[in-house]
Order: structure tokens, then C-alpha cells, then sequence
């Protein structure tokens, strides 16, 4: 199964969360074609072989990843502040250490309102990943892989999947967002629109005043 290694059970996690974000909005049948074609576009392989004890820390700031994986994945993001990640790499005896953290700003839409508002991006990530043994055939996707004597990390889709899940499933320009009329269209946020208020239905009458008490 693709989902079985760590790198597949992450992106799981954001194929579950982010179903909306497939191209033409329709889910692949074959997942792993879908995993696939979203780890081609972010692809940035860096050689971590010789790395002190200590680990060493490391800033992709290579904004092309995100313009290109939002053009193809035809997601309406524009970047504001320039999205940045920081980590360290540490090499431990049954695998890799990368930590560190994803951090800018970006413009997108509201999801009740549509309109273009700032997201705040701050995602800090702890990810540990055996890397293959040599002359081993890797079947899964992977953050690492080994190129002769060299071991390579894959900071690229690292940190997309780390932005991938950094969104919110719905964002929203604020927590009170009414959102458009579904008659007319026009922003709620900026007034009542002209379309008549239907009268309530009198059957929920008794409902009125109701109060639920929020659980602890």
C-alpha cells in the first residue's frame, strides 16, 4: 500500500483534508497517480551524507515551488509574504530527523464570502524518515533516497506537504463571516441585500429561545 510509509500516511492526511484541492475538483481512482504527480512538482533533492553529528540547519526560500505546484494543482493562492522553511537535518542510526518550521503569508479566498484575504502560514513540523538500504528498490514515495555513495533528502516536497496540511479546510476573512445572499449574491458583510426575507417556519415557533448549554 502507498499510505504506509510515513511520507503516504501524510499525504493521506492531506488527501482526506483537502479533498477540494484536485485538479477539476474530481479525486483520481488510482491515489498513488495523484501522490505521484503532487511530489513531481516540488521536487528539490539535497545531498545530506555528510552531515556532522550535531545536524545541520537549512532555509529553502525557492518560491518557484509553490508557484508551480499552484498552477498545476490550479489552486487560487497568490503569494504575499514570501514562504520560507527553516529545519535542521540530523542523522540518527535507524533514520533521519528533520525539524523545523514553514512560515509566510499567503492570499486566497474566503469560503463563505469569496473574497481575497491574507492566510497566515506558520506550520512547524517534527518528521522522522528511514531511508533505504542500499541497492534496496523503493516502491513507495519517500523524502529520501540514496544516488550512488550520496543519501538525498527531498526538502522540496517536504515542505509542500507541510503547507498542504497547514491549510484550513475552510478559511475565513473572519470567524463572523455572513457570507453571500444565495439569492442575489451580494457580500453579507456589507449590508442587508434587497432580496425579501421569507417569514419563518411557524412549526419551529416552539424552538425559539432554546439555549444549549456547551459541554466543558
Amino acid at each position: 500500500m502507498i499510505f504506509q510509509s510515513p511520507k503516504g500516511k501524510r499525504c493521506l492526511h492531506a488527501l482526506l483534508k483537502h479533498g477540494k484541492l484536485f485538479i477539476d475538483n474530481t479525486p483520481p481512482r488510482d491515489y498513488s497517480t495523484f501522490l505521484s504527480r503532487r511530489l513531481d512538482v516540488a521536487e528539490h533533492w539535497m545531498d545530506i551524507t555528510d552531515i556532522p553529528d550535531e545536524g545541520r540547519s537549512f532555509t529553502l526560500d525557492d518560491q518557484e515551488i509553490w508557484l508551480e505546484g499552484w498552477k498545476n494543482f490550479a489552486m487560487d493562492i497568490r503569494p504575499l509574504v514570501p514562504l520560507t522553511g527553516t529545519f535542521t537535518v540530523t542523522l540518527q542510526d535507524d533514520g533521519v530527523l528533520m525539524r523545523g518550521a514553514l512560515r509566510g503569508k499567503v492570499l486566497t479566498h474566503c469560503d463563505r464570502c469569496a473574497e481575497e484575504m491574507p492566510l497566515d502560514i506558520d506550520q512547524p513540523f517534527d518528521i522522522f524518515e528511514t531511508p533505504p538500504l542500499r541497492g534496496e528498490e523503493v516502491l513507495e514515495p519517500s523524502l529520501l533516497r540514496r544516488v550512488g555513495r550520496r543519501l538525498e533528502l527531498d526538502s522540496g516536497s517536504m515542505l509542500w506537504e507541510e503547507f498542504v496540511l497547514a491549510l484550513p479546510v475552510k478559511p475565513l476573512c473572519r470567524e463572523d463571516c455572513t457570507g453571500l445572499c444565495p439569492e442575489c449574491g451580494a457580500n453579507l458583510n456589507a449590508g442587508l441585500c434587497a432580496c425579501p426575507v421569507e417569514p419563518a417556519d411557524p412549526r419551529l415557533a416552539a424552538l425559539r429561545g432554546i439555549k444549549i448549554a456547551k459541554k466543558d
